[in-house]
């Protein structure tokens, strides 16, 4: 394992980085005391994309008014701004 403290981590991050990468757990100190792990991030298989039609007509349906034409939402948006 390696210990770096704050200010060698700042000069030679580059280098950090290849370590851990290869495998090699790397601490970053201040004043002795570990403050930081690097670590590498884990790759996350992407997930397929997915339509949830159901849910989509759901919301359509929750949206729908009778006056839900744009003709009449100007209208009504008209009307308001003049109340």
């Amino acid at each position: 394992m390696s210990d770096y403290s704050i200010a060698e981590a700042k000069n030679q991050l580059p280098k950090l980085i290849d370590r851990m990468l290869a495998g090699e757990p790397v601490t970053i100190t201040r004043r002795g005391r570990a403050v930081a792990r690097v670590v590498p991030i884990e790759q996350a298989e992407p997930k397929p994309f997915k339509w949830d039609v159901e849910r989509l007509r759901k919301l359509q349906e929750a949206g729908r008014t009778p006056t839900s034409g744009q003709t009449d939402t100007v209208k009504a948006m008209r009307d308001d701004y003049r109340y």
